[in-house]
């Protein structure tokens, strides 16, 4: 089971959500809207890509995009979390890309078939290290940006999610239950596009994380 350190803490990752459609102009931009609840869907801790690693181009798709996220770390476990204690229950946070195989995807749309392959796929999970929570005293007020080869591809700003981390954690442990070491991808804001063997991937929180990824050949 793959491992993350949070200062001190180490945890085992048990459950990845991940937040879909949580940017309006992101929505836009995929031809989508934003409904009433947060629109979640789970990878497997397989798709996980570790700090150091190379990110696998699978050979079976010709178009991953990628997807920018702000990862919050859960540090306890917890059901009907009250939004009001929700920020509570967070040990850390880190830089994650929601790689999508999107020609897949967009074919399993049309069939009405579900995206576990097109978003759960081994390496589909890219994560920088963590921070703890205490670093980020406020997470709804910061950003972060993707620059691929040195070009800026994302930038974002978490004031304009729709649906906060409060709201999340509290969604998704009356619907799911939250285990200690679950992650949450908390959705990307819009500039999504594919990425390519040999490009270099670099993830920025201003001050606190910056990482690259090389994309494999």
């Amino acid at each position: 089971m793959p491992q993350i350190r949070i200062a001190d803490q180490q945890f085992a990752v048990a459950n990845i959500f991940c937040v879909g459609r949580n940017f309006q102009a992101h929505a836009a931009e995929m031809g989508s809207s934003i409904g009433e609840e947060p629109m979640v869907f789970l990878k497997p801790t397989s798709a996980i890509v570790p700090p150091g690693a190379a990110i696998p181009l699978p050979s079976w798709s010709k178009e991953i995009h990628h997807e920018t996220e702000l990862v919050v770390a859960i540090g306890r476990s917890g059901r009907d979390i009250a939004k009001a204690d929700a920020m509570s229950y967070v040990a850390g946070y880190a830089l994650g890309l929601d790689l999508t195989a999107r020609d897949i995807q967009a074919e399993a749309k049309k069939k009405g078939q579900p995206w576990t392959l097109a978003k759960g796929y081994a390496g589909a999970a890219v994560l920088t290290d963590f921070v703890p929570a205490s670093a980020i005293p406020h997470p709804e007020q910061i950003g972060f940006t993707l620059h691929i080869d040195g070009q800026l591809r994302q930038s974002a700003d978490t004031r304009n999610m729709v649906f906060d981390i409060p709201t999340l954690i509290a969604w998704i442990s009356a619907r799911f239950g939250l285990t200690e070491g679950d992650l949450i991808y908390t959705g990307t804001p819009e500039g999504v596009g594919p990425i390519h063997a040999s490009e270099t991937l670099q993830l920025v929180l201003p001050g606190l994380i910056d990482q690259s990824f090389k994309v494999a050949q």
